[in-house]
């Protein structure tokens, strides 16, 4: 093989396709199938979460803004949803991403905008079957050092547990938790990031609506806290009267791999790291993917 990705995530796998199409033999080595990493847990709605400006973010979201768009209506789960952004405080002009997005604009206190949303657990899986279909191999397994992979090239995209293989200590999670709920017809994404019980979001999906959400920085407790949910529920519908009384599905928490300085993607000797992207995986991942494939190439 001529590069083993390390991590089945967003990131690994967008990763794993652009080396693919550059002519490499992949092999992915993880810890968790694709439906079980936290990229499973977002609600993946394009959007820069807890990233700061920076030219090269600005670029890898431009590039995965057109690549969602363009596989909208034809890869499972993509969509482009339109999105009503409360802005609850004065704002000196639009934020640093809006280059981004084309169709931006600053109406009465909201910006409304119209991104990419991704139903991640069947969109990992359709990524998982192109990797295989292109002959790409994935092999479920812990790998506790990076020494132990024997292969010329290694993109190290494991997320928070690159922490613990690196010793980077600027990563941190951001605990995050969601509720799903039945979609009462629901059809516009609603963001209030200042609402004065906390932040919101109400992403509307296929056969659900996702609701946030929590940003617990350093917390990492994957349990489910009731009350938690309760108040999730409680402001999300608040901003939008229609998903009172709504069935809950199902209750989701996940770990956003935050890291101090912005994502790192970087060549260090044989490794390509690819880690660090806070709630932006989503937002971040064909961009980066690219990158990647650069970095690889350039040996």
């Amino acid at each position: 093989m001529d590069v083993v990705v390390l991590g089945a995530g967003i990131i690994g796998l967008t990763a794993a396709l652009e080396l693919q199409a550059g002519g490499a033999e992949v092999r992915i080595v993880a810890a968790e199938e694709p439906g079980d990493t936290v990229s499973a847990v977002a609600a993946a709605v394009w959007y820069p979460t807890r990233i700061d400006a920076d030219p090269r973010v600005l670029g890898w979201g431009t590039r995965t803004f057109e690549a969602f768009a363009a596989q909208a209506g034809s890869a499972p789960g993509v969509s482009m949803r339109p999105t009503r952004m409360i802005v609850r405080h004065p704002v000196d002009g639009p934020p640093w991403w809006a280059p981004a997005v084309p169709d931006f604009a600053d109406v009465g206190g909201e910006w409304r905008f119209t991104v990419p949303a991704v139903e991640m657990v069947p969109y990992l899986a359709h990524l998982l079957d192109r990797f295989a279909g292109n002959g790409g191999v994935f092999e479920r397994r812990r790998i506790d050092h990076l020494d132990d992979l024997d292969a010329p090239r290694i993109v190290n995209a494991t997320g928070l547990a690159a922490r613990a293989l690196t010793g980077d200590d600027r990563l941190y999670p951001i605990r995050g938790q969601v509720v799903v709920v039945d979609n009462p017809g629901l059809t516009t994404s609603i963001r209030d990031e200042d609402h004065p019980l906390g932040p919101v979001y109400v992403h509307p999906r296929s056969r659900d609506v996702v609701l946030g959400g929590t940003f617990e920085v350093g917390d990492d407790d994957r349990t489910v806290r009731p009350a938690t949910a309760d108040a999730i529920i409680a402001r999300a519908t608040d901003v939008e009267p229609r998903l009172a009384g709504a069935p809950v599905r199902r209750h989701l928490v996940g770990l956003r791999p935050a890291r101090r300085g912005g994502p790192r993607v970087e060549t260090e000797n044989r490794i390509v790291h690819a880690y660090g992207h806070s709630g932006a995986g989503m937002t971040l991942c064909w961009g980066t993917a690219g990158e990647v494939a650069r970095l690889v190439e350039r040996g």
